[in-house]
């Protein structure tokens, strides 16, 4: 069976929600597109996109379900996910006020790319979301090519998401208006971060 449009307006429509929910993803783009600029808020977008679309495709093949099923593999990525958050968290709050000349070290390409992908990788949650959304999708007469397809719509969506906020934040009348207040944004940024890595370590530790 292939995609039928009832079913894909309804994957698009789930994926749509679950991407613009606030969290620790929008964070992540947020705080990268300030410090690094539209580039760097780009990057953190698309390498984002593409967790969120590997999750979809291991959902899509059963082998996330592999994930949920153990709790030891489980409760490992809930770890690190909670200390990554943290410690980004951490980053954030001891942010200091940046030099006027502009001398001070910006974010790198390569601090965007891992953080907009770590920041999926390491939430289980998103492979316990896929395997729930696609269960109601997809059954046994589902062709693959439909199955790519749908795990590639949730992809798309996701990075697109993430790339519209980031060019809409990274417009110079936008981010000069940010960056007055940079290290205050940072410090935010920073609190929101730890908040929900300590909503993380007591959802596993009390679990």
């Amino acid at each position: 069976m292939g995609i039928t449009l009832t079913t894909w307006l309804a994957v698009v429509s789930i994926c749509a929600l679950g991407a613009m929910s606030p969290g620790p993803s929008l964070a992540v783009v947020l705080k990268q597109t300030l410090a690094g600029g539209r580039r760097n808020g780009i990057l953190t977008a698309l390498l984002h996109g593409l967790g969120v679309g590997l999750y979809a495709f291991l959902s899509i093949l059963g082998l996330a379900a592999l994930i949920t099923a153990s709790p030891l593999a489980f409760n490992t990525l809930q770890w690190g996910g909670a200390l990554y958050l943290g410690w980004l968290g951490i980053k954030g709050i001891t942010a200091r006020h940046r030099p006027a000349d502009g001398s001070a070290t910006p974010s790198t390409f390569a601090s965007a790319a891992r953080d907009g992908f770590l920041v999926v990788f390491l939430n289980p949650k998103v492979a316990v979301f896929f395997i729930a959304l696609f269960s109601q999708v997809v059954g046994t007469d589902t062709s693959l090519l439909a199955k790519l397809g749908y795990a590639a719509t949730a992809m798309v969506i996701d990075g697109g998401w993430y790339l519209l906020v980031a060019l809409v934040f990274s417009h110079p009348a936008w981010l000069a208006k940010l960056n007055r207040y940079s290290v205050w944004l940072d410090r935010l940024f920073g609190a929101v971060l730890l908040l929900l890595s300590a909503r993380l370590v007591a959802g596993v530790a009390f679990a």
